[in-house]
């Protein structure tokens, strides 16, 4: 009888390459590129996060890595946000060669055309499972943020509002109508 093995996140990072995956039950879950769009917008708000981390030194602003989450019967659950931001404690917990082991203070996901939206529901809840404080998910066509947090709240933002860093990254600011694309 033959069974399937677990892989782990060290087997998941020995897979190299260009294309983008994560690892979900002890499963590879491959996933498109991105569209432009995307990652227009992913870089706005990039740049708004680098900046504003880059004046207050706390931490780092990272895209699309590894994060290694210990979920409850999937202790080695990989997710890779679009953005990410860690503070400089965590850093300094947390760091070993390879993936982040634990979740980001702060992860931003951007939807894509190909998302299925109740994968990217489950993307949220194991951020915040896992120790996570803020998730930003961030809807292009709508034209609409929903910030999720470590208690169980949620605001959803439209284009005229702001979107603040909180107590994750306190005085960020960001209008969301320079994060859209006109």
């Amino acid at each position: 009888m033959a069974t399937d093995a677990r892989l782990t996140a060290q087997d998941l990072l020995r897979l190299g390459g260009d294309v983008r995956r994560e690892l979900v039950n002890g499963r590879v879950v491959e996933m498109p590129l991105h569209g432009f769009e995307h990652g227009e917008i992913a870089g706005r708000v990039f740049g708004h996060l680098h900046e504003h981390v880059g004046r207050s030194g706390n931490g780092k602003v990272v895209a699309d890595v590894g994060f290694v989450l210990s979920i409850p019967g999937d202790p080695e659950r990989v997710r890779g946000p679009d953005i990410a931001y860690v503070s400089e404690k965590r850093l300094l917990e947390h760091r070993v060669p390879g993936f982040f082991m634990g979740a980001p203070d702060l992860a931003v996901e951007v939807i894509s055309p190909s998302n299925i939206m109740v994968d990217v529901q489950q993307k949220v809840r194991d951020y915040l499972d896992a120790g996570g404080h803020l998730v930003w998910l961030i809807a292009p066509q709508a034209r609409t943020v929903t910030v999720y947090r470590a208690d169980g709240s949620a605001r959803l933002l439209r284009d005229h509002d702001t979107l603040e860093g909180e107590d994750v990254l306190p005085g960020l600011s960001i209008l969301l109508s320079d994060v859209f694309i006109s």
